[in-house]
């Protein structure tokens, strides 16, 4: 058994916490807020990080709050034409994505942490560590055995710099509407080029008893933020409006500009994400754009690897053995997300003209049709190798 401090309480951290502690480590969860609290809206766990939930023993509650989600559609606003088309499952075998709002994955997955054994310190503002101790504010804590930097892309534990993004999104949660036709199992886009997106995600309950819920998320340059909250409102909703006019009844339920929250993104991988006495997981060691929607499931494929890789070998490999599990799968994903995101979101006029004229019909035809269920599923690559693979 090792003793094992995780910094940082949120998915990666609160599924590393649940794994280790399930298989009997002394675990420590810091935090720097008085309560885990989530950040951020909606999320959709892939297949392969369902995997992981079930082998957590958090599957059934996931599942109970989250929102099947089978296909992911976008389209032109200008000509209508589709420029995004993917089933997640063509051959029927019954795979599917799981939208949930970050707050109800979080619950389950502190749930799970908390019935494992895991402990918490709360209030702990991390500011740096000494050898295998945590600093936190100006005293350090106990020794353990193993670090696990799971802050996530403000880690002061992580070196990590990473490339600041031109664009985010805002980001808001409404009830589901009476008065919409857009179906509740698949994620919906309207594009116009790549530098106006709108969307639509389905996330379920974030409670067991409450309404049914809908992300609202529109694109936005990070600059332009602050122009943003000093429109009116009303403004932003007509120009929202008048570029998918489906999106109307979700907008309804948006009241202040405070009811959208600014996402910023990054991208940037370390080469090594262990040292001595420390691993990095999740954003402390890779952080991409959501655009493959695979950041939840790199948290959670990260924090499994670990579980497994202190299982089935001694604490001082933990993060070299995590790491070879890993990198394949990570080295994949962030390549594609930087080569995918600029389509998307970007100032470009010629990579939507390609994404929309070129991309989209060969992602029709044999072999892309059936390389985009894979992707979004999240195995295109192996998620995890060296034998410490994920349960069927």
């Amino acid at each position: 058994m090792a003793r094992i401090g995780i910094a940082g309480a949120g998915i990666g951290g609160l599924a590393a916490a649940a794994g280790l502690a399930r298989c009997g480590h002394d675990v420590t969860v810091f935090d720097r807020f008085a309560a885990p609290l989530p950040v951020g809206s909606g999320l959709v766990v892939q297949p392969v990080g369902l995997a992981v939930l079930e082998a957590l023993g958090a599957g059934p509650a996931a599942r109970s709050l989250g929102q099947g989600i089978r296909r992911m559609a976008g389209h032109e606003a200008r000509t209508g034409r589709q420029v995004l088309d993917v089933t997640y499952d063509p051959t029927g075998r019954g795979r599917h994505g799981l939208a949930m709002h970050r707050a109800a994955l979080h619950g389950v997955l502190l749930d799970a942490a908390r019935k494992a054994g895991a402990a918490f310190e709360l209030g702990a503002d991390i500011t740096g560590r000494d050898g295998t101790r945590l600093l936190i504010g100006h005293r350090r804590s106990a020794a353990f055995d193993l670090l696990v930097d799971a802050v996530g892309a403000g880690s002061v534990l992580s070196p990590l710099r990473a490339r600041p993004l031109p664009y985010g999104a805002i980001w808001g949660n409404v009830a589901w509407p009476r008065g919409t036709d857009l179906p509740r199992d698949e994620l919906r886009q309207c594009y116009r080029r790549a530098d106006r997106m709108i969307g639509i995600l389905p996330v379920g309950r974030q409670t067991a008893q409450g309404p049914e819920l809908a992300a609202v998320f529109r694109s936005m340059p990070r600059a332009a933020h602050d122009a943003w909250r000093a429109r009116p409102l009303d403004d932003w909703k007509a120009e929202a409006t008048a570029l998918w006019p489906a999106i109307e009844p979700f907008l309804a339920g948006i009241g202040t500009h405070d009811a959208m929250t600014m996402a910023c993104y990054s991208h940037g991988t370390l080469r090594r994400p262990f040292s001595d006495g420390i691993v990095h997981l999740g954003d402390a060691w890779h952080r991409a754009s959501p655009q493959l929607g695979q950041g939840a499931n790199m948290a959670l494929l990260d924090a499994w690897a670990l579980v497994r890789a202190l299982t089935d070998g001694p604490v001082e490999e933990a993060g070299r053995r995590m790491f070879n599990a890993r990198r394949a799968h990570v080295r994949a994903y962030q390549a594609l997300s930087g080569a995918f995101t600029p389509q998307y979101q970007s100032d470009s006029r010629v990579l939507p003209w390609v994404r929309d004229r070129l991309l989209m019909p060969l992602s029709q035809a044999w072999p892309a049709r059936a390389m985009l269920p894979p992707l979004v599923r999240g195995h295109l690559a192996p998620p995890v190798l060296s034998g410490l693979g994920l349960p069927d």
